[in-house]
């Protein structure tokens, strides 16, 4: 694997694939890597011939108060596992590098129709954040694919949003969360918890479960079915943000009539320090 920290010597290799016929995925992250990133290489490597992975934990998408400065770097032990998963180039830039004009007056990229509820509204500024990033690294890198975890829905569909909007030729793919075997969704900000929060956690998973197998029997009064999910949450000692049965393709809210399989139900609410967020589609059983 070749670990790269300027664009010119990237994009002169992607043109080399490209000439030669060979396809690019792109697998972007912010680094402390978990099994859930390296099943994202894992599919990459199925979808194209070279694969790019990126490490940059990027400023924009940190609000005030939140952990940019403590957030793990860890690139060496990434390195190593990138390697050992098939990984062809990790792309490795500085912050100057992706925000050559620096970070004051920057041009900044919104999708306003998925912004401003769920995580963009306890996280304001958040989305544009991502959005902004990730325009630039498909920009920088200029992959056929790229592939995104599901854990963070909402940002998966930014993601999308954004690509069709501004007629980016990549196609993104999505890839289900990975789950530890008692199915706590996988993120980096899971060492954050002690033991005992730690034991706690998967509670917000089940409570999507259950949310979720009442959906399925047909229940439809969205709004109480998310007031006692907090309720419970708050027994097991979450402090939640949100608990919210949405439309799985737009995330708006669903009318009495909409069909459980074209539901999801999303979370988000902290434990301790830590905040933890979930998703759930609800599909067929």
């Amino acid at each position: 694997m070749h670990i790269i920290h300027h664009t010119t010597e990237l994009r002169t290799q992607v043109r080399q694939w490209h000439a030669a016929g060979l396809s690019v995925c792109l697998v972007p992250t912010m680094g402390n890597l978990h099994e859930g990133h390296l099943a994202l290489v894992d599919r990459a490597r199925q979808l194209a011939d070279r694969v790019i992975a990126t490490i940059f934990v990027n400023p924009l998408q940190f609000i005030q108060g939140e952990d940019y400065d403590t957030y793990p770097r860890t690139l060496e032990e990434d390195s190593l596992k990138l390697s050992e998963r098939g990984t062809d180039i990790l792309f490795a830039p500085e912050v100057a590098e992706v925000y050559p004009s620096g970070l004051e007056n920057h041009t900044e990229v919104s999708v306003p129709a998925l912004d401003g509820f769920l995580c963009g509204a306890s996280r304001p500024g958040h989305f544009t954040g991502v959005a902004t990033v990730v325009s630039k690294l498909l920009n920088l890198v200029q992959p056929d694919t790229a592939v995104f975890g599901e854990k963070d829905y909402q940002q998966l569909l930014v993601i999308k949003r954004m690509v069709s909007d501004l007629c980016i030729p990549v196609d993104i793919q999505s890839l289900p969360t990975v789950r530890e075997e008692d199915g706590l969704a996988m993120s980096s900000r899971n060492n954050y918890l002690n033991e005992e929060q730690r034991r706690i956690a998967p509670e917000l998973y089940k409570q999507l479960q259950k949310i979720a197998d009442q959906l399925r029997a047909g229940e439809t009064d969205y709004p109480t079915l998310e007031h006692a999910g907090m309720d419970e949450l708050k027994q097991f000692g979450f402090e939640p943000e949100y608990l919210s049965v949405r439309r799985r393709h737009d995330l708006q809210l669903p009318s009495t009539g909409t069909p459980p399989e074209e539901l999801i139900i999303l979370a988000a609410a902290r434990l301790g320090k830590t905040r933890l967020i979930d998703n759930l589609q609800v599909l067929s059983s």
